[in-house]
């Protein structure tokens, strides 16, 4: 197959000195350079339109802005060339040199040497030198239990400002994916917690909020420079390690393991001359790197302890889209860890090559884009992928000992509220069912969650409803199809009454068969438990 690296490499990572950082760091709060103000300044047709990748409606939007923070974004995000002066008045405690040492910045004469020109915001060769960014730099804004944060991420510049493709060992910023696995990363104070292939560091900074120590590993020495410069210009202490997988924590074990592995499936080369992109390709045919990962992380586990990652499985079973996850999870189950795959997405062979090739800034319209895509598809033919899913694999290792339990389930929908504490709440409650057989369950007094409510499908003008659902409004925003013995139990579910004590006054009242309705409302409630629409 054809390569599919660009032809430059990036410049070097930046270097952490730390009297250089710390005058960064002054010039990046005096220049207001933080999400809420470059908000302000972009207004919100450049900043919805910079979100999707579109940078032209901000560069129209800050063109002559003598704004600090302006010139901040124009150089490290939008790959402007400015000029040197300019920048300077935007970085006066750190001075350009200063931002040459940490290898933030070069003269624009330069800027061939890597390929791309940049993009001239103002100015010209009359008003003196002119210099460019060798890195993006990019406030980052978020919320969790500790509170609001505000840091800045330094990142390899994207496709946005290089109008290249990506190198094989590009570091990403902030992306999608990174948000969605903070998002769902329970943030209950911990001990140890492990980042595995963190990259540039982003998962590891919001774990040490919460937790007492935080070790960061990837296999990528630059992604654990970025790292250690962005924990630095955030006054973070990270323990930084190098290692392919769990190698560099062999013997140890966390309370918490986030990851974001690099899982794309990439088609491998018969010659081994493939370049793969480093940051997303685990370097393994098919799936098969989670399938390694899953069975050797159960022993880094501590009593007690999480395990939230990212993922995608190959499917090439239509009737079980989850037997791929099903086997690599064994050895978990077997060793006593309740595991959990939620699928919220899946992309035919042809749509996923289309996605990660564009990815990694290659298009239809590049002269390679026909054999890479070829080269996917034909690697998928081969081992007969039907599909590919994408979501979430979670596992939790109980205090008491026991087989683990594995939950599957498709999860397209999100609700509102907080989804880390959703999920987390998910596999305790898993845990506390499988102590609870159907006579103790009936002994409960479980509680509708506030946010479920009842929905009633009818044919105009009849009683009757054709259909019955139980609308989840927070977590995943799940709909259950119930009928009306349910929907009359979960509606009295307050608290005051057994489950038992409810299950036969509905009974009462309909005429129904306690022992036949018991057996269909008890593994029902007990789903609902698991899923948060009722609580134990």
């Amino acid at each position: 197959m054809p390569a599919t690296a660009p032809e430059h490499a990036p410049a070097a990572a930046p270097t952490v000195l730390t009297p250089e950082i710390e005058a960064l760091g002054t010039d990046l709060r005096e220049s207001r350079y933080v999400t809420e103000h470059l908000e302000e300044v972009l207004g919100a047709v450049a900043s919805a339109a910079l979100r999707r990748e579109d940078p032209a409606p901000a560069r129209r939007r800050l063109a002559g802005s003598t704004d600090p923070a302006a010139t901040l974004l124009s150089l490290f995000v939008l790959g402007e060339t400015l000029p040197a002066a300019r920048v300077a008045a935007a970085l006066p405690t750190l001075g350009l040199e200063g931002a040459q040492r940490l290898g933030l910045l070069a003269p624009a004469d330069g800027s061939a040497a890597d390929g791309h020109d940049g993009h001239p915001a103002d100015g010209s060769a009359a008003d003196g030198p002119s210099v460019r960014a060798l890195v993006d730099l990019a406030p980052y804004a978020a919320e969790d239990d500790a509170g609001p944060l505000h840091w800045w991420i330094a990142s390899d510049r994207s496709e946005l400002a290089t109008g290249a493709p990506l190198s094989p060992e590009h570091v990403l910023g902030v992306g999608g994916a990174s948000l969605t696995l903070a998002r769902i990363t329970p943030r209950t104070p911990v001990g140890r917690v492990l980042d595995l292939g963190c990259g540039g560091g982003i998962q590891a900074m919001h774990a040490s909020r919460h937790a007492e120590h935080v070790v960061a590993t990837d296999l990528s020495e630059r992604a654990l420079a970025f790292a250690a410069f962005n924990a630095a210009l955030n006054g973070i202490e990270l323990d930084l390690r190098r290692g392919s997988l769990l190698e560099p924590v062999a013997g140890e074990v966390f309370d918490l393991v986030v990851s974001n592995p690099p899982f794309v499936i990439t088609p491998r080369a018969g010659d081994d001359e493939h370049d793969p992109w480093t940051y997303r390709d685990g370097g393994r045919a098919g799936d098969t790197l989670l399938a390694e990962l899953l069975a050797q992380l159960p022993a880094h586990l501590a009593p007690g302890a999480s395990a939230v990652m990212l993922g995608n499985w190959e499917i090439t079973d239509e009737e079980d889209g989850f037997a791929h996850p099903r086997a690599w999870l064994e050895p978990a189950l077997a060793d006593g860890v309740d595991a959990w795959v939620l699928q919220r997405d899946r992309e035919d062979p042809a749509e996923y090559a289309g996605t990660w090739a564009r990815d990694g800034g290659i298009t239809p319209r590049d002269h390679r884009w026909d054999a890479l895509i070829d080269a996917w598809l034909e690697d998928f033919a081969s081992r007969a992928v039907e599909g590919i899913g994408f979501g979430y694999l979670l596992l939790r290792r109980p205090d008491a000992g026991r087989r683990g339990l594995l939950r599957t389930e498709l999860a397209t929908g999100t609700g509102s509220g907080t989804l880390s504490e959703h999920l987390a709440a998910s596999l305790a409650a898993l845990d506390r069912l499988s102590a609870l057989d159907d006579e103790a369950l009936a002994a409960t007094r479980p509680v509708r969650a506030e946010d479920v409510v009842e929905r009633r499908h009818l044919t105009p003008g009849q009683w009757d409803p054709l259909l019955i659902e139980l609308v989840q409004g927070a977590g995943l925003a799940r709909t259950v199809p119930a009928d009306q013995a349910l929907a009359a139990t979960v509606g009295a579910l307050d608290g005051t009454l057994t489950l038992g004590q409810v299950i036969a006054a509905v009974c009462a009242l309909t005429d129904a068969d306690v022992e036949e309705t018991r057996a269909r409302i008890l593994p029902a409630v007990r789903e609902l438990a698991l899923t948060g629409m009722v609580a134990l």
